[in-house]
């Protein structure tokens, strides 16, 4: 039996998501510039994301959030393309099939919104974050789509959800 729970967000989730997210990006050493340190929405995820064809999920273990991850439409793209947006988790959460519970669940919802792909933008040294996207079927691009504002992340990677 799984002890974790992944569900929508919601308002009291705010502060400890924000937490989660700026935590495992230090962690990684992440720069705090070109980032999503810096996304003024991280601070209220839930007005951010509470918004049509946008979603934040959260997973949540004994009363805690342990991790999380949204979809929304990729800014000044085709709006058939859905951004991957936000996927942290502590390491608590880390090598027991969470990650990939939250991507089944961040795609399904995608495409149920209607999107036709997904787009991602990622570090070449989160390599276990890697790994799972090209499990979930992920293919690298030679460049960014979008507009993201995040320039300091170097990878970039596209899935098609038919």
């Amino acid at each position: 039996m799984c002890s974790f729970k992944i569900r929508e967000i919601q308002p009291k989730d705010n502060q400890s998501v924000a937490k989660v997210v700026r935590k495992v990006l230090v962690e990684m050493g992440v720069p705090k510039v070109g980032t999503a340190y810096e996304d003024k929405s991280l601070d209220d995820m839930f007005a951010t994301y509470d918004k049509d064809h946008m979603q934040y999920f959260v997973v949540e273990e004994k009363g805690e959030i342990i991790g999380g991850a949204g979809i929304g439409p990729l800014i000044n793209a085709d709006e058939s393309i859905s951004e991957l947006q936000k996927m942290y988790f502590l390491p608590t959460a880390r090598g027991r099939g969470i990650g990939a519970a939250m991507m089944n669940t961040c795609l399904h919802y995608a495409k149920a919104e209607g999107y036709k792909q997904c787009y991602l933008e990622t570090l070449p040294y989160m390599e276990d974050a890697r790994r799972l996207y090209n499990r979930s079927g992920f293919k690298s691009l030679e460049k960014p789509m979008g507009d993201t504002g995040h320039y300091n992340c170097t990878m970039w990677m596209l899935k098609d959800l038919d």
